[in-house]
């Protein structure tokens, strides 16, 4: 996960994280450290969007609207790292879900800005989970770092299996995540869903913010277009012509959502939303697919030239808010046709 300068906070891109704060380096090793109490998923507190709960992922800028109520499928969405500063208790490497400075962070950002693009269509689950530290991915030791997205995995999953005990009932299900929470939607994936009855059930998966590679899974393979479903997709975005060290990836184009790499002009961008969430700002962004990562010429927004880091990463989502929104609705209308097809040809079979 690469650092992105605070000058990303400030001019509007996506403001998730106190980056003043991200180069605080822990003193201790994970064995040392205490770690908090799990999270009771009973609880409606555990959760930092519920569909019958008041909360940031139920926002929308103007113009459009929050449908949850009458939405056909389910998302669960997996936030990702609002752990970064030093901590204010004991537990240095893994978050304390009752930590109400942190849960501040992730529902004034990913869950507000990120969380809410899918309420057009999806009744949005997103769990607080006891998240690793920033830190984690900064680590020289291996062992530390696995053993704090374990710890951060086994509430994921926890928060899972409280979802298909107590609110699935059989509905489609869109899996989606950024940065950390993408680490840990590749698990829950191969865990529950790939080979397994709940993959008739799969809408999608969003996977963006990390790498995620072809030979990821067996059997759940990368969408080829903006319809397919049961498939994943996964992006990095970077200014255009810079070339981060070379990792093993899939990329999508979010405005196109092909592998391919053309260029695909701002006239198609659908739109972002920047810092005050107020409106969509249309055909501000660009976008191609070089190798493995996401190419994007600086946004057309004001003062964007002053930001100086190329690496847009908080901006993966937000910066195609519009497009991720109406492909999620796209997705989900093709399986709905798809399974309805299924359905009357098994009936004439019959």
């Amino acid at each position: 996960m690469m650092l992105v300068s605070r000058s990303v906070l400030l001019l509007g891109l996506f403001p998730l994280f106190a980056f003043g704060q991200v180069y605080w380096k822990n003193p201790m090793r994970f064995a040392g450290c205490p770690k908090p109490n799990a999270p009771d998923y009973n609880i409606k507190s555990s959760w930092a969007s519920l569909p019958d709960m008041e909360d940031p992922a139920d926002q929308v800028p103007k113009g459009l609207k929050n449908k949850q109520e009458i939405a056909r499928a389910d998302v669960f969405f997996i936030h990702p790292t609002s752990y970064l500063g030093k901590p204010t208790d004991s537990f240095s490497w893994n978050a304390d879900v009752a930590n109400a400075a942190i849960n501040k962070e992730t529902d004034g950002g990913s869950i507000q800005y990120q969380a809410s693009i899918f309420n057009e269509s999806y009744r949005i689950f997103a769990p607080r989970y006891r998240q690793a530290h920033f830190y984690a991915f900064l680590t020289p030791y291996a062992a530390d770092r696995k053993a704090a997205l374990d710890l951060a995995y086994e509430d994921v999953r926890s928060a899972f299996l409280y979802y298909l005990q107590h609110y699935h009932s059989g509905r489609p299900i869109l899996i989606a995540a950024h940065s950390q929470g993408t680490i840990h939607a590749h698990r829950l994936l191969r865990e529950f869903i790939e080979n397994k009855p709940l993959q008739e059930l799969l809408v999608g998966a969003y996977l963006p913010g990390m790498p995620v590679s072809r030979d990821s899974f067996t059997l759940l393979m990368p969408c080829k277009d903006s319809t397919e479903s049961g498939c994943w997709v996964s992006w990095r975005t970077w200014r255009y012509g810079t070339s981060p060290n070379p990792v093993d990836a899939v990329c999508h184009n979010p405005i196109s959502w092909t592998l391919d790499t053309v260029p695909v002009s701002r006239k198609w961008h659908r739109g972002a939303v920047l810092w005050d969430f107020k409106r969509v700002r249309k055909r501000i962004c660009d976008a191609q697919v070089n190798q493995n990562i996401l190419w994007i010429h600086r946004p057309k927004f004001a003062a964007s030239r002053l930001v100086k880091n190329p690496n847009y990463h908080v901006g993966d989502y937000n910066l195609f808010y519009m497009d991720v929104r109406t492909n999620a609705t796209l997705r989900l209308n093709s399986y709905l046709q798809k399974r309805s097809n299924y359905g009357r040809s098994s009936g004439d079979q019959k």
